[in-house]
């Protein structure tokens, strides 16, 4: 009898010359439970006591207000927690000040985000104060612009998909799918 193997997570083989692919980049972000539990309860009470600024922002963002995208606030991504993400769109917006520290972090948050696909919006407090309704219109903008969902490695090893030969499925040669005729019986 043949032994069944198991599909694991963690085992995934290396990716192939040049750039690692996107899903690649993501195990880096394999936090330990503890961490991953400490960062849940972290993002549970940013949720409970929100800035002014990220309070104000979820206003226009929550029950899809803006543009028809859902939003959810404080998401636990790696080993960061962010601010609001559209999960849909791959889009993830911050808020916060301008502190020397904090931008120094906020960079590498940002990098490591993009670096799988995820692209960051990132405003000041003050600028939402100021102006939500701006800042909701830059969202909303970003989030009508086209963009490319990263493929993870094993869809796209060493480049292009070959070509299909045969047709499957009832599939003709003009790409249309041929009707199925009803037989009576099973299949």
């Amino acid at each position: 009898m043949n032994e069944r193997t198991r599909l694991t997570l963690a085992a995934r083989p290396a990716p192939a010359e040049g750039e690692p692919a996107a899903a690649d980049k993501t195990r880096a972000w394999q936090v330990s439970p503890a961490r991953a539990e400490k960062l849940k309860e972290q993002a549970r009470d940013m949720r409970r006591n929100p800035t002014e600024a990220e309070a104000l922002l979820w206003e226009g963002l929550k029950d899809k207000k803006c543009g028809g995208f859902s939003f959810t606030r404080q998401v636990v991504m790696g080993s960061a927690i962010v601010d609001f993400a559209c999960r849909s769109r791959w889009l993830v917006v911050e808020t916060g000040g301008a502190s020397e520290a904090e931008m120094a972090r906020n960079a590498l948050s940002d990098r490591k985000l993009t670096d799988v696909g995820v692209r960051v919006l990132r405003f000041a407090d003050d600028a939402i104060l100021a102006d939500v309704a701006g800042v909701l219109a830059q969202i909303a903008e970003e989030l009508q612009k086209p963009f490319d969902k990263p493929q993870p490695a094993s869809a796209n090893r060493g480049g292009e998909r070959p070509p299909r030969t045969a047709s499957r499925g009832g599939n003709r040669h003009d790409g249309a799918r041929a009707p199925r005729r009803f037989t009576g019986g099973r299949k």
